[in-house]
């Protein structure tokens, strides 16, 4: 049988707040199979980690996240960090860990880390899940090599975040901290783990073909008009009106999206900056995107009110509960840290009707500049400006 516990800390010193957060999370938990870890970027993250195994050695993987996390108790931030972390404890589970730094080929990395993924859970076997985090670039590359490996194994998870989109996120991967790469953990278990990966954007009119795209993520063209010109129009401002990282906040409640091949799920591609090359050609006005964009298929303009975006994460969590069969023991929540920056100082609305939908289940939320995950049959895929919201059962 699965449990988990949760705990937290804002020591001032970061061992400290490492220590503190694992004594909480490990307490009575005999067979601790992973300890899952969530910092800020303001703390000493390889402190933190240090503290964490002066309390454990159970695997442990985790990232930094944007700003705060939410636990039961509530919203956790402070001004000098903060650290959380949810423990899974089970006999019958096997947790296999692995990552690796940033290289040349991120699909090669990612066929890489699956394979030791699987030597140290001492199987030779695909996973029933797999959890994966990554820095905020490769994510595409990263599956499918992992996929590559393990085939189409249902996953969940999300980037590695820090509060201004600096460059200062950082990856853990048991007493490994880097800021460029990927880490997995691959559960071997009969217990259920279902996902809920919504972006819960409703869809507008304003529709078109992506005619150019530059190295995966520069969209320069929607309908053969400038990709920023074209979306500005979509939501009646101008493009000078959303140069650089306006673009990064006028688009959390009207972005972008594409639907997978079934239609079942309409994948966020949440407009990052909005870029003037200073040439007068179809390149001048692009939108640089947080994930990946292919020409030839139609992109869609969302929307959302922040009472919207709110209320969302409430429903998520009714729905991954009405997927489980038998009783929930944990619930792992990912959280856009975009979403997050539109909500605002309202952020405590999310965690009231997250403590209302969990009742007594150990929940941890982080906040990502990226969330993976799967919808009913589409393919495990990347997106942003999502929830990824995941429920682990008892038995």
């Amino acid at each position: 049988m699965l449990k988990s516990k949760v705990g937290f800390s804002i020591d001032v010193d970061s061992f400290k707040s490492g220590e503190e957060t694992a004594r909480v999370a490990s307490h009575d938990m005999k067979n601790a199979k992973l300890g899952m870890l969530y910092t800020s970027v303001l703390s000493n993250v390889k402190e933190v980690v240090k503290g964490v195994r002066s309390v454990t050695n159970a695997p442990i993987i985790g990232c930094t996240s944007s700003g705060a996390i939410i636990v039961p108790e509530g919203v956790v931030s402070s001004d000098h960090g903060f650290s959380g972390m949810m423990m899974l404890d089970d006999k019958d589970m096997t947790v296999g860990v692995a990552c690796h730094e940033a290289g040349k080929d991120a699909r090669a990395i990612g066929r890489k880390v699956a394979i030791e993924a699987v030597e140290n859970a001492k199987t030779t076997r695909a996973p029933a899940y797999f959890y994966m985090v990554a820095s905020p670039k490769e994510e595409e590359d990263y599956l499918m090599g992992i996929q590559d490996v393990i085939g189409r194994v249902p996953m969940f998870g999300g980037s590695a975040a820090d509060d201004t989109v600096e460059g200062k996120w950082q990856i853990i991967c048991n007493d490994k901290v880097f800021n460029d790469g990927v880490a997995v953990a691959f559960f071997y278990t009969d217990n259920e783990i279902v996902t809920s990966y919504t972006g819960a954007y409703r869809e507008t009119n304003n529709v078109g073909l992506i005619t150019e795209v530059k190295d995966n993520r520069t969209l320069v063209s929607i309908d053969g008009v400038s990709a920023l010109k074209k979306y500005a129009s979509w939501i009646n401002t101008t493009p000078a009106q959303l140069k650089g990282q306006n673009l990064l906040v006028a688009s959390i409640t009207r972005p972008l999206g594409v639907k997978d091949p079934l239609g079942n799920l309409t994948v966020i591609r949440h407009p990052m900056f909005g870029n003037d090359m200073g040439t007068r050609t179809t390149s001048d006005d692009t939108i640089t995107l947080g994930n990946k964009a292919v020409p030839g298929t139609a992109i869609i303009q969302l929307e959302a009110t922040v009472d919207e975006l709110i209320d969302s994460t409430g429903n998520t969590m009714k729905d991954v509960k009405k997927q489980l069969y038998t009783e929930p023991a944990a619930y792992f929540l990912v959280h856009c840290g975009g979403r997050k920056l539109g909500i605002g100082d309202r952020i405590g609305e999310v965690h009231k009707q997250l403590l209302k939908e969990a009742k007594d289940v150990p929940f941890i939320t982080i906040f990502t500049f990226g969330e993976y995950g799967y919808d009913e049959h589409s393919a495990n895929i990347c997106g942003g400006l999502m929830l990824s919201f995941t429920a682990f059962g008892k038995n």
